[in-house]
């Protein structure tokens, strides 16, 4: 499959991150695409572009039209909610799902498809007939080799503030254990881009309760990806995947693949590449709703079940697990790299 009409947002999210890698194995293959961005195109967050791939890109964009071919398969990469879009009569939707029940408009529109691919088999064995392409490691990720906080254990918490996540639980139970201990170190870049700034500061009031802890650190969200990766190389144990559900969950996928400790819920996309010799395990308790009245509400056409839960002492445990691990370089998690990589991606999508 040489032609290819290829439809994605292309941005400093994440979506917009898996979409530019993707976008750039297209042009290693030397494909020919018709690429109909979802949204301003922003690329600022990738701070070296080549430039035979910008050229390649902007062409693909600014000559679409005439691009088109009605014989083209498009690869669209989306959420399920608004999929339903078709530019040719053939179309591969490359999707993720993090809950466990969907819904009966989930299925339609999965079925709409010719092909549906979700980024997880946990995502993927919800859907019947539909398939799976794990992400990969993004390249532009690398160890700086650089010494941060040499006397203290550092704490990392990256990835939009969320029930889903739990953001705030995880914190809470660090505090409990750690807070204004100054051996210990947690750096969190947890703004929900969707929330107003006065709603991100009443999250993070309320989970501090008031109270001053002088070993937190709450950064804004990161607009390069060069500050992400100075943020992965800089902490010693990564808590985001303690999240409850995810369509892979990037942020401690890198931090692993640069030899880091992740605490990791074994649950949906996690058991794809969280093992026991590459992160600090944690079985769930069981499941609980995700319902938040502001992401998730129940009753609604999408999004809908339950996410994995655990307790705070289970989670105490691990820090205490991990603790004994962090100076010590993750060999385990850095032959993710080799792995999980897009070229991989690409290639079972385009199967």
């Amino acid at each position: 499959m040489n032609k290819l009409i290829y439809k994605a947002p292309l941005n400093s999210l994440s979506f917009g991150n898996v979409s530019y890698n993707l976008l750039k194995q297209m042009f290693k293959k030397n494909m020919e695409i018709a690429f109909f961005p979802r949204g301003n195109v922003d690329i600022s967050s990738f701070e070296v572009v080549p430039e035979d791939f910008k050229a390649w890109l902007e062409d693909s964009i600014k000559n679409r039209f005439s691009k088109l071919d009605k014989d083209s398969t498009t690869l669209q990469m989306w959420h399920l909610n608004g999929s339903e879009d078709r530019i040719s009569h053939r179309q591969i939707l490359y999707t993720f799902y993090e809950l466990d029940s969907p819904t009966n408009t989930e299925k339609k529109l999965c079925n709409f498809q010719d092909k549906t691919v979700f980024s997880s088999s946990y995502a993927s064995s919800k859907f019947k007939d539909s398939h799976f392409a794990p992400l990969g490691f993004d390249e532009s990720f690398y160890e700086t080799n650089k010494t941060y906080m040499p006397d203290k254990i550092h704490f990392g918490l990256m990835g939009k503030f969320e029930k889903r996540k739990h953001t705030e639980k995880i914190i809470r139970a660090w505090i409990k254990k750690y807070g204004n201990n100054y051996k210990y170190q947690l750096t969190c870049c947890i703004t929900n881009p969707f929330f107003k700034k006065e709603q991100m500061e009443s999250s993070i009031a309320n989970i501090l309760e008031g109270k001053r802890y002088g070993n937190i650190n709450f950064m804004p969200f990161l607009p390069k990806n060069s500050q992400v990766n100075d943020f992965l190389n800089a902490i010693d144990i990564d808590l985001g995947g303690m999240s409850g559900g995810e369509g892979w969950n990037l942020p401690s996928f890198n931090a692993t693949c640069l030899g880091k400790w992740s605490i990791v819920l074994n649950c949906t996309s996690h058991r794809d590449w969280a093992t026991s010799e590459n992160s600090v395990l944690i079985e769930p308790l069981g499941t609980e709703p995700v319902y938040d009245d502001i992401f998730f509400q129940e009753g609604a056409s999408f999004n809908q079940g339950n996410i994995y839960s655990f307790n705070e002492d289970q989670f105490i445990s691990a820090l205490e697990i991990a603790e004994n691990k962090c100076k010590i370089v993750n060999e385990e998690g850095k032959k993710l790299k080799d792995e999980f990589t897009y070229e991989k991606t690409l290639n079972k999508i385009l199967e």
